[in-house]
């Protein structure tokens, strides 16, 4: 027989088939059977249908089983030490005496007012659930919710701005070839689509490494180019007559743009999927982009429909909304980006990482590293400081130091980098010359000797930044013998000391969560020597 199941409003019951008498042996078999635990006593006598009176405010009855007979009286159910929570419903597990019940434990009511405000209250709080779970994933991490109400904000008026340039151009067309075949108008604009697509995959090959190693730099640089093409497309309908032009530099703009987000979209998603669940936050991604970019549609109609019946005003809209909506665009996607802190190590990640471990001892965290690191365009960490640090290869059309020759010519066959003084040239005065440390790497260096050889950098340039003597020695083509004793004796310190630390900094490093697997570099600093041994 299957056990019947009830259900009500507030109770799941699961009835238990009776037992047959049949089905136990002819010799009555007596029970006496106490299971006794920190909390409760349950006492099973002769039937297997006895109550259970178990609740935790109840005390404790060892004084044996109850007397043979039929009860008399209400039986108050026992409390089950389970709980179920689902769909914003917290219910727990009761037993009757023949009856395993889920009751509803949110709150008892207090008249027909309480119960339509709780009733008001499951509903709201089951709709949000419900709602969370459409759009958010179920492990992410805790600045993932920061990153979405910024691409909410991001999204709906980048939306909204892509339709009124749209509208802007169709209204270019109708203007610029009123007197031609609609065919010159599609052949124009199939034009601009194809040159813009053509400019997307120059720019994907020539930049592929830095949306690696500078990924949030490079998209916040490539959204504000794509803000500032919906102004480019605005332009047409003013210069009909340069409609291809200016569609045509507006869609490369916005094809570079697109190519950036589809490459660094993963990486992104990737930081904060804690539990593996990258095609779930992926998935969420694109259900979040659908919706918002759904109410920026919706906004620029409403804005379209509010002046329908004010012609020269509804011409004019596109730019008296522009610079509002766009700054308000990339101040969303400045902000959003601040919120996602990237796990995999570069080399100015691992510098940060390296210089605060030597200052104070202790590695950052991600979110630390992401702060610091920042999001501008313009800012990068070489040249921000005193004797910048370097990972490529030497170049022969500077004047290479004394001390970077000697740098080479100690060489072994168990090295696998090296570290010199190089003098740096350029920037707005290019005549001045500023002292940087050079590290070159081997041709089959792995993550340990890339981090070691960093990590003795950074140790090099704390002792160097305490003297100043020795800025004058590395722009010296010839440095005094003192000079490169002492500079040999910091070599060999330094090394050592990077080699000491650098178990301990591993193991701080996995605790954080650093991907430690990899480095990734630039093209220029994938460079690599050869050591011959002649």
């Amino acid at each position: 027989m299957q056990p019947a199941v009830f259900s009500s409003t507030s109770s799941r019951q699961l009835c238990f088939p009776p037992w047959k008498s049949d089905e136990f042996p002819r010799k009555p078999i007596s029970l006496n059977l106490i299971i006794k635990s920190p909390s409760k006593t349950l006492t099973l006598t002769r039937s297997l249908t006895t109550s259970i009176n178990y609740g935790p405010e109840e005390g404790v009855d060892n004084t044996g089983p109850p007397e043979p007979g039929p009860k008399t009286g209400p039986i108050s159910p026992a409390k089950l030490p389970v709980v179920v929570r689902k769909s914003g419903r917290v219910s727990r597990y009761t037993w009757d005496g023949s009856r395993l019940n889920l009751e509803s434990v949110d709150g008892g009511g207090g008249g027909a007012a309480m119960c339509f405000e709780d009733g008001f209250r499951q509903l709201f709080r089951i709709s949000g659930l419900a709602l969370r779970n459409v759009f958010i994933p179920k492990r992410v991490t805790e600045n993932y919710m920061q990153y979405v109400k910024w691409k909410l904000l991001h999204r709906v008026f980048s939306s909204a701005l892509q339709v009124l340039a749209t509208q802007a151009m169709f209204r270019a067309i109708g203007i610029g070839f009123s007197r031609s075949l609609p065919s010159a108008a599609a052949f124009n604009w199939v034009l601009k689509d194809g040159l813009g697509r053509l400019s997307r995959c120059i720019y994907t090959a020539s930049l592929a490494s830095a949306f690696d190693t500078n990924l949030k730099r490079v998209r916040f640089s490539t959204s504000v180019m794509f803000s500032l093409s919906i102004g480019v497309e605005m332009l047409t309908p003013v210069f009909p007559q340069y409609f291809l032009l200016l569609a045509t530099v507006a869609n490369i703009a916005k094809q570079i743009s697109l190519a950036c987000y589809l490459a660094t979209s993963s990486a992104v998603h990737r930081s904060f999927a804690v539990a593996g669940n990258l095609g779930e936050v992926s998935a969420k991604a694109q259900i979040q982009s659908v919706c918002f970019d759904s109410l920026g549609l919706l906004l620029a109609a409403i804005l379209n429909l509010s002046f329908k019946n004010n012609p020269k005003l509804l011409t004019s809209l596109p730019f008296l909304v522009y610079p509002f909506f766009a700054a308000v665009d990339v101040f969303g996607i400045y902000q959003g980006l601040k919120h996602v802190h990237l796990q995999t190590l570069t080399k100015d990640r691992l510098e940060i990482i390296l210089d605060t471990w030597i200052r104070s001892g202790c590695v950052p965290s991600p979110e630390e590293v992401s702060k610091e690191e920042g999001v501008g365009i313009f800012r990068s960490r070489t040249g921000k400081q005193s004797w910048p640090i370097r990972i490529g290869s030497l170049t022969v059309d500077q004047q290479i130091p004394k001390l970077s020759m000697m740098a080479m010519q100690s060489l072994k066959s168990e090295d696998y980098y090296f570290i010199s003084v190089e003098n740096i040239r350029g920037g707005l005065f290019p005549q001045t010359r500023q002292p940087g440390l050079f590290l070159c790497l081997r041709e089959g260096a792995g993550t340990a000797d890339v981090t070691k050889g960093l990590l003795q950098a950074c140790y090099i340039r704390r002792a160097l930044l305490l003297s100043s003597r020795w800025v004058i020695a590395a722009i010296e083509s010839s440095p005094s013998d003192l000079v490169v004793r002492e500079w040999c004796k910091l070599l060999d310190d330094t090394k050592v000391a990077a080699e000491r630390s650098l178990n301990l900094l591993d193991d701080q490093m996995a605790e954080l969560g650093w991907a430690r697997k990899n480095i990734l570099l630039s093209s220029g600093e994938q460079a690599r020597y050869s050591f011959i041994d002649d």
